[in-house]
């Protein structure tokens, strides 16, 4: 009898939950993780500074709530950068 090997994926991180995307006088006002912020365009992103309301208003935002990606403009911002969040690489030894 042959048995069946299935591949289990591992569970998408959930990075943000991402929601009410606007644009107001100059700023991209969203909610992240529930609570809301304000981001200056010409800090975060120029090219959507300068995008039409059309541009700006085609947006997906990343399942795991990674960033957002304009793919009109080909703009993609990742939710930890407007946040100031760093993350350093890790770096493995290597024992000789």
């Amino acid at each position: 009898m042959k048995s069946k090997m299935t591949l289990e994926m591992p569970a998408m991180k959930n990075y943000h939950d991402i929601s009410d995307l606007k644009f107001e006088d100059g700023f991209l006002v969203i909610n992240i993780d529930g609570e809301p912020k304000r981001f200056q365009l010409k800090k975060i992103a120029p090219v959507l500074e300068k995008a039409s309301k059309k541009e700006r208003n085609n947006f997906e935002i990343s399942p795991s709530g990674y960033g957002i990606h304009w793919p009109l403009s080909d703009e993609d911002i990742s939710i930890d950068g407007m946040l100031g969040n760093v993350h350093a690489p890790q770096c493995k030894k290597k024992i000789a």
